[in-house]
């Protein structure tokens, strides 16, 4: 059974009842990213399980934990780990806490991931900024939009052309130059997992026009901007995608957790230049 608004506001008031000020910027952080919320400053963590109808993450990278605090002067609400559609969670359970930093009153969302780089010239530890993505969970009917539409929540149709906030990624790229990080800007590709792509599917989805590809994300994405919040993601190239038959290489989570130790400060420096400039 799908969430219902009413369930929205009950994490949210659990929540809310723990806090000494609202959050107004939400934070999702992927595999191996987790340690950025420990630059919070005076948090409150909220394990996931504490939190009703709040998805428990089962993969290895993932804390579980809802941490809210001040960074660089905002008031931040950080997902430490998310769950996943692979999981066996539907969509609209994988978008719940989402909808639920909404409705604590926040306005804007980043998000982060872990994400294989499609283009060839994209390397381990660079970092991507998304400026679109090709939702190929939705094209093939698994979108957290679909079914009756509440109209508190949002509208039945939403616009993607404008999804990937102008501003912040202006002031991404500007950071990024000013702090020397390796950083990209393109389309990421949803896919579901839990398996790693093959090399005719890297294949294909370069041809089509995805500079990475993960699986998470755009259905966040979608939720969010179902609810009028502004959007800002970035992946973390955790590995260079193999695109032959037979390659002596092949993918797997520890190298995406090992390479989170390359992107974590790189993400750390560029989300504080970020939140530092809006």
């Amino acid at each position: 059974m799908s969430p219902s608004y009413d369930d929205y506001l009950r994490a949210a008031q659990l929540i809310r009842e723990r806090l000494h000020h609202e959050p107004e910027i939400g934070l999702v952080l992927g595999s191996g990213l987790g340690s950025l919320a420990n630059e919070i400053q005076d948090p409150v963590a909220i394990p996931y399980e504490e939190i009703p109808g709040w998805p428990l993450s089962t993969v290895h990278g993932h804390s579980g934990r809802l941490v809210i605090g001040q960074l660089e002067g905002k008031w931040i609400a950080a997902q430490q780990g998310r769950a996943h559609f692979y999981e066996g969670y539907t969509m609209q359970q994988v978008v719940f806490p989402i909808r639920v930093m909404r409705f604590l009153g926040i306005h804007t969302v980043i998000l982060t991931n872990a994400a294989g780089g499609v283009d060839p010239s994209y390397r381990v530890g660079d970092l991507m900024l998304l400026n679109d993505h090709i939702n190929l969970l939705g094209m093939a009917g698994q979108n957290p939009l679909m079914g009756p539409n509440d109209e508190r929540l949002g509208p039945r149709f939403v616009g993607m052309s404008q999804t990937y906030d102008r501003e912040f990624r202006k002031a991404a790229l500007s950071v990024a130059a000013r702090e020397n990080i390796p950083q990209h800007e393109g389309a990421y590709a949803a896919v579901s997992g839990p398996q790693f792509e093959s090399p005719a599917e890297i294949r294909m989805l370069r041809i089509i026009g995805a500079n990475a590809v993960g699986m998470s994300t755009v259905h966040e994405v979608l939720a969010a901007r179902h609810m009028g919040m502004r959007v800002m993601a970035c992946s973390g190239i955790t590995n260079e995608c193999i695109d032959r038959v037979d390659s002596e290489q092949d993918a797997n989570h520890e190298e995406v957790l090992e390479a989170g130790k390359v992107i974590v400060p790189r993400l750390t420096r560029l989300l504080r230049g970020v939140l530092r400039e809006i």
